[in-house]
């Protein structure tokens, strides 16, 4: 269960950036036509039907060994655009793309807090999807959150003007705008309140977003999106809330539902998270935000829908907040002596007790966003689970 605030904290955003002057129609053309080899600038002959041939934009992309990071590579290298990931030497890379006859994801080995490795990846790119982050409820040293969230943002638009980078899609969270308490569905006009925030993740979050609207003030190529609750097949970690919840509630470790049942997120599949990653790099305006949400439902709503999937019993009972709490009291205690981070902590139960309920609308009207239905993704999700031998049904 606690899994629950891992992911939750998992995507942020907060504040109306400032739209640069830049045409639509330049913003679209993200393929240009050249006689050279985008891979290894070699000559290649002209075709029979056209004398020139299409070149890819290369892209350089961080926190590529993450569940979204991943999935965004494949999708990239699938359509043929020669892809550099920044990674760490102790990075697992099992989730990027293999290679194959014609070319190969080019590996630099370096980090989004070392400034001159990351100036160094972006060398000869047109493109950075900055999507590393640092993606948990709850850490013994906080300031893991602001270097990386906040200082590797930082970098990463300093080395934008340093470069020759055509366009810089950041990836920032619903968390960053801010809770939607009382009923409301916010769009990307809303500005995080900062009263008061249930996560240090959430807090990096929003001030990462205010950098990210000062940047697009200046004139960077940035175009900031936040997708909501990220869920689906791929890496079970921290990035991927639901899988680990789903796995929890199979297992019977979450016997019940959690609280009252009256939280509420936006849920979005990451295949669709990573097509509009893609849309926003191809049509995205600088400066402009793109909420890529998705179906708004609670968890509560989940566990139903995977006992109607499943064709199981539905969970008998509630578990009051006050149990949850006490928990992830002790658990953060233990985490303290032993160093394994807990899956339930304090700040992740602050995060279930209020309302993050966000519209795609923009972002289905300007870059063709089309998420799925909660109950499909589930479908295709469960069934993954189940062969993976996490849960049975």
């Amino acid at each position: 269960m606690a899994a629950v605030a891992a992911s939750i904290l998992a995507n942020a955003s907060a504040a109306a950036l400032v739209s640069a002057s830049t045409s639509a129609n330049a913003a679209q053309d993200w393929i240009v036509a050249s006689s050279v080899d985008c891979r290894d600038d070699k000559p290649t002959p002209a075709s029979s039907k056209d004398s020139k041939r299409v070149c890819m934009k290369k892209i350089l992309v961080t926190g590529a060994t993450g569940s979204l990071g991943g999935k965004l590579c494949h999708a990239l290298f699938q359509q043929g655009h020669p892809v550099r990931v920044l990674v760490r030497r102790t990075s697992d890379l099992s989730s990027l793309p293999p290679p194959t006859d014609a070319a190969a994801i080019e590996i630099v080995y370096g980090d989004v807090t070392d400034y001159q490795s990351l100036l160094a990846a972006c060398s000869g790119c047109h493109v950075i999807f900055h999507v590393a982050a640092v993606v948990e409820p709850w850490l013994p040293d906080p300031s893991k959150f602001f270097s990386v969230n906040v200082g590797g943002l930082r970098n990463v638009l300093q080395a934008v003007r340093e470069t020759t980078i055509e366009k810089l899609v950041y990836t920032s969270s619903f968390f960053a705008l801010g809770p939607t308490d009382g009923g409301n569905v916010a769009d990307e006009n809303q500005v995080h309140h900062e009263k008061y925030f249930c996560t240090e993740y959430e807090k990096s979050k929003a001030i990462a977003d205010k950098i990210a609207i000062q940047a697009a003030s200046e004139g960077v190529p940035i175009v900031p999106v936040y997708p909501g609750v990220i869920y689906g097949t791929g890496k079970v970690t921290s990035g991927n809330i639901v899988a680990k919840m789903i796995v929890e509630r199979f297992n019977w470790r979450l016997p019940g539902y959690i609280g009252s049942g009256n939280d509420k997120f936006s849920f979005s599949h990451v295949d669709d998270v990573v097509e509009g990653h893609i849309a926003a790099m191809n049509k995205g305006k600088p400066g402009e935000r793109y909420l890529l949400s998705g179906e708004n439902a609670s968890f509560r709503h989940v566990f139903d829908l995977a006992a109607i999937i499943t064709e199981t019993k539905k969970p008998m009972l509630n578990i009051p907040f006050w149990a949850i709490d006490a928990y992830g009291w002790a658990s953060v205690l233990i985490s303290r002596i032993t160093g394994k981070i807990p899956l339930i902590s304090p700040p992740a139960v602050k995060v279930l007790k209020h309302q993050w309920a966000y519209s795609c609308e923009k972002a289905k009207v300007e870059l063709d966003y089309n998420p799925r239905s909660l109950k499909d993704g589930l479908a295709e999700m469960l069934p993954w689970l189940k062969n993976l031998g996490l849960i049975k049904f």
